[in-house]
């Protein structure tokens, strides 16, 4: 079991409980997924992007990644119907655990001039969104393999029911919050 995992039981759930005032531990909110996400608008003409991509957030997720196709064709974007667009990656149970793990305590701190994550990033239902510039803050990524620095999201879903409880949860679980 990760170390994340029991924190969370052994620590956070008792203090959750006392601050949110639940009387059943089934209340608590937790952890439901991680969803990881690169866009890939250069796919269409480049093949060797998607090939690339793959393996980065293979290595980062520890899970092979499913390809997204375009679900309409936008003649702006020269893209059409069933067009490879990016991949995901949607990691449950012990996996999201040590992705997240790796996240706090590794991706993180090796940010330039880092001052925390935006509390600003939720999305009403207590989800978190976080988006990086690079895959490259991973260790798992070599900087001289890499063929072009990609965007990364990761969504973090919670079953809290508003904001607060799931920033008190990602807070708990030290998801280092900048200061407002």
């Amino acid at each position: 079991m990760s170390e994340l995992k029991e924190k969370y039981k052994k620590e956070v759930v008792p203090q959750l409980m006392e601050l949110g005032g639940y009387k059943n531990i089934m209340q608590v909110p937790r952890l439901e997924k991680v969803a990881l996400n690169i866009g890939l608008g250069e796919a269409n003409t480049d093949a060797k992007a998607l090939e690339s991509a793959e393996k980065d957030l293979a290595a980062i997720s520890g899970q092979h990644p499913v390809i997204t196709r375009a679900k309409k064709s936008i003649a702006a974007f020269k893209l059409r119907e069933g067009m490879n667009v990016g991949l995901r990656v949607t990691l449950r149970g012990e996996r999201m655990y040590q992705f997240l793990e790796k996240l706090i305590n590794a991706a993180l701190p090796r940010m330039r001039e880092f001052r925390g994550v935006p509390p600003s990033s939720f999305d009403g239902r207590g989800n978190y969104t976080l988006g990086f510039k690079e895959q490259t803050l991973f260790p798992e990524i070599d900087y001289d393999k890499i063929d072009r620095a990609r965007g990364l999201e990761i969504s973090i879903v919670t079953t809290a029911k508003t904001d607060e409880e799931g920033k008190s949860l990602l807070e708990l679980l030290g998801m280092p919050f900048a200061q407002d």
